[in-house]
């Protein structure tokens, strides 16, 4: 299974970015180790894990402590070994749908951007959704983004990232 690996780490200075081999890592806590040797002073490091087309996983540090990890399906940890090592523990579902309820779009009137997509009703996100809340996106914007029809794990990441500020940094990646 292939991934891309990209660390945002934000320093005084703004945003910057570098890829990150996982290859070899053992257990969540080395590739934890992996992103905070990007950058060991920076107050947030965020590493997004695009595995596939089919899968996102992103880690934060604050200060190099408190890892906290959020995935979009929980399928990603029986499809790879790397799936396993990041996702595999997790054990809190996240769905954004209260029980009973259905999943679906709030329609409200015609604005794009207010309207939310329904969750993927296949995908089990697991983790800690409001994993980005304090940086703008909401548990809910990030669930419709990972079950927004059409939307691919590299698109989901740069949506996050625009509003972040770092997506340059992450798309140059990219490109080399």
């Amino acid at each position: 299974m292939s991934y891309f690996a990209a660390a945002a780490v934000r320093v005084e200075g703004g945003w910057s970015a570098d890829e990150v081999s996982l290859r070899g890592a053992t257990d969540i806590d080395e590739v934890a180790d992996r992103l905070r040797d990007v950058e060991p002073d920076a107050d947030l490091s965020l590493l997004f894990v695009e595995a596939d087309d089919a899968y996102l996983v992103i880690l934060r540090l604050d200060e190099g402590e408190d890892l906290r990890v959020f995935g979009s399906d929980s399928a990603y940890a029986e499809e790879s070994r790397l799936g396993a090592l990041l996702v595999g523990d997790l054990k809190t579902s996240v769905t954004g749908v209260e029980d009973g309820d259905e999943p679906r779009a709030a329609a409200t009137g015609g604005d794009e951007d207010t309207e939310q997509p329904a969750v993927d009703p296949e995908a089990d996100p697991v983790g800690d959704a409001d994993i980005l809340a304090d940086l703008g996106i909401s548990a809910q914007k990030l669930l419709a983004l990972c079950g927004h029809d059409g939307m691919l794990p590299a698109d989901v990441t740069a949506e996050i990232c625009q509003v972040l500020g770092c997506a340059d940094e992450i798309e140059e990646l990219r490109e080399v």
